[in-house]
């Protein structure tokens, strides 16, 4: 099997795989969206996703996803991209420009700079908040006892419209906890969407509610070294 039959066959798999997982937990598999992740991977590795029908994509860096996507999204006018890593405020007029969805708002300054350059861009730009659920100082997003205020500015924020939350669980640790954490405030603030799970977890993300599961290496395969 060559690498373009192997991502094809691995997207496939991943989709079956949530399906079985959906539907144990009584769930609708049509509820959960696949977020294949692309980052570090070639422009022609995206192209083959593509070609195989998948249209939603994660990046964790706007300089690459500028690299890659602006040709794919002329051949493919229906894919969607979405910021999966941290974003930084010198990037957000890029970030609005290029990505449907940020996933990654954490922090007032950042929410502030991305509702000013949506009303400038005349659109409303979706968001999630990324909530740091294992409170780990080296990384990105809001600590969850300041999470239900920041929550509430970014649904009044103009410019933003708030869809849901998202986390990353601390590696070592069992992410049942974490994403338990995260559903209970998404439906604390009536958020109906839960970005969580990632290739090694994401079927124990959708037993507790994911709605977003962002898988890269089971479709991929391994990132190529930087």
């Amino acid at each position: 099997m060559n690498e373009n039959s192997a991502i094809a066959a691995n997207l496939v798999e991943v989709e079956r795989l949530i399906a079985a997982s959906a539907a144990a937990a009584g769930r609708d598999p049509a509820g959960v969206t696949l977020v294949a992740v692309s980052k570090t991977h070639p422009q022609s590795a995206v192209r083959e996703a593509l070609a195989a029908g998948h249209r939603i994509f994660g990046e964790n860096r706007v300089q690459e996803a500028a690299e890659k996507f602006p040709a794919l999204r002329a051949d493919f006018p229906d894919l969607r991209l979405h910021l999966i890593g941290p974003l930084q405020t010198n990037k957000v007029r890029d970030a609005v420009q290029l990505f449907d969805v940020i996933e990654t708002v954490d922090r007032p300054r950042l929410r502030d700079a991305l509702a000013r350059e949506a009303v400038h861009a005349g659109r409303d730009i979706a968001v999630m908040v990324q909530v740091n659920t294992g409170e780990e100082p080296q990384k990105a997003g809001i600590l969850p006892a300041d999470a239900d205020a920041f929550i509430e500015t970014c649904r009044a924020a103009g410019g933003l419209a708030l869809r849901g939350l998202m986390c990353i669980p601390p590696v070592g640790e069992e992410p049942a906890m974490h994403f338990a954490l995260l559903a209970e405030m998404a439906k604390r603030h009536g958020l109906e969407q839960l970005s969580m799970g990632m290739s090694a977890d994401f079927e124990i993300a959708i037993r507790l509610g994911a709605t977003h599961v962002r898988v890269g290496t089971a479709i991929f395969g391994h990132r190529p070294p930087p």
